[in-house]
């Protein structure tokens, strides 16, 4: 009777989890993967490769927003059923460990590289027990998307460069600057620049990008999160090449994500207000490296003032419709395993302004 018992649920337990992965995803609502359990990829990007989607994402526990597990992988052929794919990249049970379980892991973003054949994966690391501080940017790789990824490296960026476009007069003028968070002048001119100048640039919230032509770019908060920057990656996508540039200094943007045009760039980012949702910024501009135009924010409709409760992350293009669709967090610090997701479909008005309405659905 116990095995009885027993073998009925489990039939029931394969009934329902068959029955939920098939429901419609619903913003905001419990997004169930092939085994009828909530996503757990947040923070995440979403690479193409082969006809497949895969969702990589922060795995969330109940109690911490630190990284216990890992990043997670999903796949996906229509991008609304979702098969879990199993930890991408494990933390470490290694004392020391850049990667030391209760470490830091944030906003990860996976790439191919066509000419290595490596998948690269780069995140935002803080080291375990350090808070905040540490700032780092991370990088791994797989030979195959879903991985398991090998832990390369983490650091801070370009150490011992000066950004693009800085003249000698600007670099002889940062001694008269003194690190005051208070004068955004200073942080403008650059003084938290000048501070980190020979440790390299703090790296916060982040994305990849992979230009038409291969190159790829790496954006991220730095400065205390007072000013974004943008990065070149190496050929081979695994390290900096030393040239990046300053992006709207003193603007405390973070959660960068970015989309490519009819040959404009667009970056949609979040004011720094921690966990609690504030309205989106967007900004274009003809060239990665700038200059960068403020914009209205694209959301529309109930609750757009707050980007509809949640955080940008990722900007997905459909490669089967050449369609774009936000992707959101609707971050829940108090239980960060039931964190939601928020995809909503981009439009262009008459002068091809990117436009993000409300939807129920993301499809």
């Amino acid at each position: 009777m116990r095995k009885t018992i027993f073998a009925l649920l489990a039939l029931l337990s394969l009934s329902l989890a068959s029955g939920w992965a098939g429901e419609p995803l619903v913003n905001g609502g419990l997004w169930l993967d092939d085994r009828g359990v909530h996503i757990n990829a947040h923070g995440g990007g979403v690479l193409y490769h082969e006809g497949v989607y895969y969702w990589f994402g922060e795995h969330k526990s109940e109690h911490t927003t630190n990284a216990m597990v890992g990043v997670n992988c999903y796949s996906s052929c229509n991008l609304k059923d979702w098969q879990y794919r199993g930890v991408a990249l494990s933390v470490s049970d290694e004392q020391g460990s850049d990667i030391e379980r209760d470490c830091v892991i944030e906003r990860p973003k996976v790439i191919y590289n066509r000419r290595t054949g490596k998948f690269v994966m780069w995140f935002h690391l803080e080291l375990k027990g350090l808070g905040y501080v540490a700032a780092r940017a991370a990088v791994a790789v797989a030979d195959r998307p879903e991985g398991p990824y090998t832990y390369l490296r983490s650091g801070r960026v370009a150490p011992f460069r000066w950004p693009e476009g800085m003249t000698r007069k600007q670099r002889r003028a940062l001694d008269t600057l003194r690190t005051d968070p208070a004068d955004g002048e200073a942080i403008r001119r650059g003084c938290y620049l000048k501070r980190d100048f020979a440790t390299g640039q703090m790296s916060r919230d982040m994305t990849i990008f992979v230009d038409d032509d291969g190159r790829a770019y790496h954006i991220f908060s730095s400065e205390e999160n007072f000013t974004l920057d943008v990065a070149e990656l190496s050929s081979d996508y695994t390290f900096h090449t030393g040239r990046y540039a300053r992006l709207l200094p003193g603007g405390q943007n973070e959660a960068p994500a970015i989309m490519k045009h009819n040959g404009t760039y667009w970056l949609i980012t979040s004011g720094c207000t921690g966990w609690a949702p504030n309205r989106a910024r967007m900004f274009s501009a003809p060239s990665i490296w700038g200059p960068w135009t403020a914009h209205d924010t694209p959301c529309t409709g109930p609750n757009a003032e707050k980007t509809f409760g949640g955080q940008g992350t990722y900007i997905l293009k459909v490669e089967s419709s050449g369609r774009y669709i936000f992707m959101a967090d609707e971050w829940r610090p108090r239980l960060p395993v039931d964190s939601r997701y928020i995809w909503l479909p981009i439009h262009f008005d008459a002068n091809g302004t990117p436009v993000i309405p409300w939807s129920d659905t993301p499809f």
